[in-house]
């Protein structure tokens, strides 16, 4: 075909090549161009594309080769230096590259070498080296252009100046009606019309634009010019061309008259290519994601549905039909109600809109619109998950596994296989469980993977059990991690070389101890013994220096759960807990004079240090106490929660601190010395009342404290003469939490002195203390906010006891009547089974009795059996009083 000023396509029988100018991704340029193959039956087929992926074009052959991929570029010497030239089922290229395969027609690249085109995307970017994709990103046609404003730093969108000059507002819906809608060509059609008439548009904007503000396509075009001569030398005509429609002007034979263009001979070209800065490169094949082909990824020639267009090219017959289809499917799986009545009221409504809005076939506006009024009955819900699931998708792709790659992702595919870990593009979750061999070697691989920078998986939190023998991942495969793979090719030729080889050179240049202890806990979850060592080199070095307690409160728990880990991986981790329980001892002598003196904002992060230290020595002493279950302890998630086990018979009221006992630290338990530390802490003057009530709390959760013990460190704490602000922050840390909020509501003498004290806060400090309260109180669930005003409003109750009640059943100070003994005898039944007890016989009648006393002051006071009368082991024996170890209502000390 010809044009009235130039020869700009041939008809695949004279001496002209057959340029076929396509948009990037799209079914119809796709079928356009294999009719049009079809109809010239060229003798070599040249892509848009680098020429040194030349030799990889056989692959593209292959079985194993399953769209979308991309070709990956790469410099050697710095892997992050990389673009892709990505390529799905309904790219034109692609469909050009099959068509070609099937038949045996030479392929060959034309782009400008990625060798050059790295260098100039360095230059440009001032050295950034940001892997990214390239194509079209770097030509007119997408999305988001200036339309047809040419000023400096601005961009020609070809497709938005047609659009607008064919009474359009909208270039997408105007190029998807008018080529990506189109059906199929029929036998009379002529299949090289479309591209005559696109190639016209575009030598038009040509002419009144230049190159639209793209300066480095005519480089790009310079070069595609040579590598055509040299492709008609040496294969003869006819020769097709696929490429970007707005460089067909730029590769006509003939250019049209008056063009502005610079000349086209072969010595203007070769002196545009001439000086252009160059750097050794590496081309390779990966698998890509319809994801990464969206638009909203970053994508510069991205489109806004890939999932759509796949469908398009997969479908041409009945497009509508089979989308609605799909469309019930997907909401029948989500257990949407969802009937085959509604796919055909469906249908019907997409395709009445298509012919309201004078569109050739029903959009996904015409179907996003039908759906939402027949299957969604009016609402948005659906919408979002088949845009997600369906117009973008999940697709992966696959590229063969003796493809050109580097030794390290041949070690990453390979430890994927055995270990049935497969890359997918959907978002999953994975469960392992580190007793199975299987399960441990994918936490390996994945940790190994996270070091080197690699984040294919995420840890998350588990749903399910909170033991450390589990772990929970999120996995996802994005284009981008095989470049991070080319990147951490340079620190060795397997996974686990390159990790151990990392680890061990980032120990000497971590900047902080935490850093350093986060380090070496990666190392043991990733299981390096050759980089554990030195690294724990640099930590002790580290930690010898380093004096300030805040970093080593930060550093402690890390090497705390490192420990506990080691346990479960069976690794020897004797080295880390050497170095955590010296680190411990300093954090127990630097605590106390660290805490004086501190403002608002110094309380408020040495409380989250404080926190820390009390779970991390909770699990050092548990160790210490049970070593044989250590590391396989179940974790309650709350803050300060040690096993009852660990804190038996050490939390007698009035036990002596290890400082006034007389033994040595280094012979005294652990939690002994850190309670001998928080005790200090608690009754110190000159510590901010946070930290104050912080400490308080941890020692009444793990029952440190006599009968007694808070009340008068509360008394004393909210005394009139103690500052209101102090005291709002001494509250705020011994009821912060969720689950603060409990104790209160079960502890009426704790209530009644906090309100008391409240009370009497003058007026013109309670709007001090008002903001402190409001952020204390508002971390509480609704119910226990509403138990405490509803407790609060009631006051102390001096009514009628319960009908059922005794005489000695007084209601407690703060709650409503007395027990109804009717109602707590009705538990008895429920208890036993529990307790393993032995049902009701005829000598039950006394331990009836007693059992709803015990359930009497739980209801009342909170504590149980174990504040206010004798204990009862399991086989129903008497025990003697012990001492009170936890709260059972709250939870401490779980």
């Amino acid at each position: 075909m010809t044009s009235g000023r130039g020869r700009v396509a041939g008809d695949g029988h004279g001496d002209e090549p057959v340029l076929l100018g396509v948009r990037h991704h799209g079914p119809g340029s796709a079928r356009a161009v294999r009719a049009a193959l079809e109809r010239c039956a060229p003798r070599a087929v040249l892509i848009e594309g680098p020429p040194e992926a030349d030799d990889l074009v056989p692959f593209a052959a292959r079985a194993e080769m399953r769209p979308p991929v991309a070709l990956l570029a790469h410099a050697v010497d710095d892997p992050g230096r990389a673009a892709f030239w990505p390529l799905a089922a309904f790219s034109p290229e692609w469909v050009a590259l099959q068509w070609a395969l099937e038949r045996e027609v030479p392929v060959r690249f034309i782009d400008l070498p990625a060798a050059h085109a790295l260098a100039l995307a360095d230059e440009e970017e001032g050295g950034g080296g940001e892997a990214g994709e390239a194509g079209e990103a770097d030509s007119p046609g997408s999305a988001g252009g200036s339309g047809g404003a040419t000023a400096e730093g601005l961009r020609l969108d070809p497709l938005r100046v047609l659009a607008e000059a064919a009474g359009h507002d909208d270039p997408e819906r105007w190029w998807e009606d008018v080529v990506e809608h189109r059906a199929a060509h029929g036998p009379g059609a002529d299949a090289l019309a479309p591209f005559a008439a696109l190639a016209e548009a575009m030598a038009e904007l040509r002419a009144a634009y230049g190159d639209g503000g793209h300066r480095r396509d005519l480089v790009r075009e310079a070069q595609m010019r040579l590598r055509l001569r040299s492709a008609r030398r040496e294969f003869g005509d006819p020769v097709a061309v696929v490429c970007g429609a707005w460089h067909v002007p730029a590769l006509a034979p003939r250019p049209r008259s008056g063009d502005r263009r610079t000349r086209r001979t072969v010595a203007a070209d070769r002196q545009l290519l001439k000086g252009l800065p160059k750097v050794k490169t590496a081309v390779t094949w990966v698998p890509w994601t319809h994801r990464r082909l969206a638009r909203r990824s970053g994508y510069g020639a991205g489109i806004a549905s890939p999932g759509w267009y796949g469908h398009l090219f997969a479908a041409p017959d009945r497009p509508v039909e089979r989308w609605l289809t799909r469309v019930a499917r997907l909401l029948r799986e989500e257990d949407h109600a969802v009937s085959s009545a509604h796919v055909i009221e469906a249908v019907r409504l997409a395709e009445g809109l298509a012919a309201v809005r004078g569109r050739p076939l029903a959009g996904l506006a015409e179907l996003d619109d039908a759906v939402r009024a027949v299957m969604g009955n009016g609402s948005d819900a659906p919408s979002a998950l088949i845009h997600d699931r369906l117009v973008v998708g999940d697709v992966l792709g696959q590229v063969p596994e003796d493809a050109p790659a580097m030794p390290l992702q041949r070690d990453l595919t390979r430890c994927q296989r055995s270990l049935r870990l497969k890359p997918e593009a959907a978002v999953r979750e994975l469960e392992l469980d580190l007793r199975k061999e299987t399960d441990a070697g994918r936490s390996r691989l994945l940790h190994r993977l996270r070091l080197l920078g690699i984040p294919w998986g995420e840890p998350t939190r588990s749903r399910g059990s909170t033991g450390t023998f589990r772990e929970t991942w999120r996995l996802r495969w994005e284009p981008e991690l095989s470049v991070r793979v080319a990147e951490a090719g340079v620190w060795g030729t397997s996974v686990l070389a390159a990790a151990t080889a990392k680890a061990a050179a980032d120990a000497p240049q971590a900047a902080t101890l935490a850093e350093v202890t986060a380090l070496a806990e990666r190392c043991l979850l990733a299981e390096l013994p050759g980089a554990l060592a030195v690294v724990m080199r640099a930590l002790a070095d580290r930690a010898a220096l380093d004096a300030d307690v805040g970093h080593l409160a930060q550093a402690l728990p890390a090497l705390v759960r490192s420990v506990r880990y080691g346990d479960v991986r069976g690794t020897d981790a004797a080295v880390l807990r050497g170095v955590a329980l010296g680190l411990a001892d300093r954090i127990f002598v630097g605590l106390p004079p660290a805490c004086s003196g501190l403002n608002a904002d110094g309380a408020a992060e040495m409380r989250g240090h404080l926190d820390a230290t009390h779970r991390a020595v909770g699990l050092l002493g548990q160790r210490e106490e049970r070593p044989e279950t250590a590391g396989m302890a179940e974790t309650t998630g709350m803050a300060g929660a040690v096993p009852i086990e660990g804190v038996a018979g050490a939390g007698r009221a009035g036990a002596p601190s290890p400082s006034s006992s007389g033994v040595a630290p280094e012979t005294t338990p652990l939690r002994e010395r850190w309670t001998a530390v928080l005790r200090l802490l608690a009754e110190r003057e000159g510590i901010p009342g946070l930290l104050r009530g912080r400490a308080t709390r941890l020692l009444l959760d793990d029952g440190r404290l006599p009968d007694d013990g808070a009340e008068r460190l509360m008394a004393l704490a909210l005394s009139p003469g103690a500052p209101p602000a102090d005291a709002a922050g001494w509250i705020e840390g011994f009821v912060g939490g969720q689950d603060g909020g409990l104790l209160l509501v079960h502890d009426a003498r704790l209530l009644a002195l906090v309100d008391g004290w409240l009370t009497g806060v003058p007026d013109g400090a309670f709007r001090h203390v008002l903001p402190l309260l409001r952020r204390t109180f508002a971390e509480y669930d609704g119910g226990v906010r509403r138990s405490l005003g509803e407790l609060v409003r009631r006051g102390p109750s001096d009514g009628p006891r319960h009908p059922a009640a005794g005489p000695e059943d007084a209601a407690a100070p703060g709650f409503g009547p007395g027990l109804d003994r009717d109602r707590a005898a009705a538990v008895l039944p429920t208890l036993r089974l529990l307790l393993a007890l032995p049902q009701r016989g005829a000598a039950d009648e006394d331990m009836e009795e007693s059992g709803a006393a015990a359930a009497a002051a739980v209801a009342t006071d909170g504590r149980g059996g174990a504040d206010t009368g004798d204990s009862v082991d399991t086989s129903g024996n008497t025990g003697t009083r012990g001492p009170r170890q936890h709260n059972d209502l709250t939870g401490a000390g779980r």
